[in-house]
């Protein structure tokens, strides 16, 4: 029976605009069943060939989708961010489209995030296979995460995400989940310090700079990196008209301007093709979760 038959497989990167196409790379393949969409980056599988009608947790490479709270089958009884519930729900309107059937990729079987499998997956509808995460990063529903060792989606979804930035599609909305404080504020991020990064943690930093006439209040505002580890700004944490206030990666003692994140490792991904490294991202949201600037590099 189909539904009972594991299948192995070997596909080939592509390339994108920007950068040469990596070496072909052989990726594993296996299919199942979605039982239901626990949130906008992880399905609960039941794996074809596996003996067994268990569920599996899986993790989607390549995507990071904002939080959820409140996990439920039932759309109803689901709480989480803004743009949570939307990922969730797009996800929920590929797998249906797709039969429920999903086709699971990556390059090492071993990978995975905490205790959940690491997985592409890929959604047959109309005849032709349609990529889950990419579609939620080109929605902007979902943020792009490089993962160390899972690097053949990452020129897609990089193209992807610049894609939605350009056009500000869903999180790249600035007002998308109300009006928000008032508030210029440009970011830059520096991923690639001088020297070692895991020695130079505070040559990783955040540049915010505020482009107004006026200060702006930034308690409850936060940055992130692409994964969920985020830096919140302390109650009395102001930026003055055209001033500007660093977050650096590592530890230090906080000042008006510099702020320190206490970190003990770096946190964003170098360019460099040669390793699989295709960049990364910086983000800043206000309190009520609008992401207001960003940058996505290259």
């Amino acid at each position: 029976m189909l539904r009972r038959l594991a299948t192995l497989a070997v596909t080939a990167t592509l390339g994108v605009a920007g950068f040469a196409a990596p070496a072909r790379a052989a990726t594993l393949t296996w299919t199942g069943t979605v039982d239901w969409v626990a949130d906008g980056d992880t399905l609960r599988v039941d794996l074809h060939g596996d003996g067994t009608s268990a569920l599996k947790s899986i993790r989607l490479i390549g995507i990071q989708a904002m939080e959820q709270t409140r996990y439920s089958p039932t759309p109803s009884k689901r709480r989480g961010e803004c743009h949570a519930l939307a990922a969730t729900a797009r996800v929920e309107q590929l797998v249906k489209a797709g039969g429920g059937k999903v086709r699971l990729t990556a390059l090492k079987a071993s990978s995975k995030s905490g205790e959940r499998p690491l997985r592409s997956a890929a959604v047959k509808i109309n005849g032709k296979w349609q990529d889950i995460g990419q579609d939620l990063v080109r929605r902007g529903l979902a943020l792009w995460l490089p993962f160390s060792g899972e690097w053949t989606w990452d020129q897609r979804y990089l193209a992807a995400a610049k894609a939605a930035a350009k056009e500000r599609r869903g999180l790249y909305d600035t007002d998308s989940c109300g009006a928000g404080p008032a508030a210029s504020l440009s970011l830059t991020v520096n991923p690639d310090p001088a020297g070692t990064d895991a020695v130079n943690l505070n040559g990783e930093y955040f540049l915010l700079k505020n482009q107004a006439k006026t200060g702006v209040n930034l308690a409850g505002w936060w940055v992130r990196d692409s994964a969920y580890r985020r830096y919140t700004f302390a109650k009395g944490t102001t930026i003055p008209a055209g001033g500007t206030i660093t977050v650096h990666v590592g530890k230090g003692t906080n000042t008006a301007t510099d702020k320190y994140w206490g970190l003990t490792g770096p946190i964003f991904t170098n360019v460099d093709p040669a390793n699989h490294g295709y960049g990364d991202g910086g983000y800043l949201f206000d309190p009520q979760g609008d992401l207001r600037a960003w940058q996505i590099y290259p």
